[in-house]
């Protein structure tokens, strides 16, 4: 992964530490989330709201993950019982988040397009 990539990536993160931090939640930043594909990125707790977060800031009209991290996604949400969801952040356009189920399968991955990722989505603040 380039260091630019994985700066932009961290500072996303920290973005959301932030926001969830400020309006109650206690949260979770995973050390090494980018290196293993078993742990999500942010884990965000409020009383009965509870996140799992892969965190992409990633400026492009798709997203992709390896069939292999989706699966992790699914298994983890379905250990542990909290939501999982993946968060896209886009250039000057914020955050949108949404379940791995709306992921479309491909060949040899999974992927959503900027448009139906819109139409899925919940924005950060419908989070709280």
């Amino acid at each position: 992964m380039a260091l630019g990539t994985y700066r932009k990536g961290a500072r996303a993160e920290r973005e959301l530490v932030h926001f969830f931090s400020k309006n109650g939640f206690a949260v979770i930043r995973a050390a090494g989330s980018g290196v293993n594909s078993i742990s999500p990125d942010l884990l965000a707790f409020r009383q009965a709201r509870q996140y799992a977060i892969e965190c992409k800031a990633w400026d492009s009209g798709r997203l992709s993950f390896g069939k292999e991290k989706v699966e992790k996604m699914k298994e983890w949400e379905d250990a542990t019982g909290i939501t999982y969801l993946i968060g896209w952040r886009l250039p000057r356009q914020g955050w949108l988040f949404f379940p791995p189920h709306v992921l479309e399968e491909q060949e040899k991955s999974f992927s959503i397009s900027l448009e139906k990722a819109k139409l899925a989505a919940r924005k950060l603040e419908e989070l709280l």
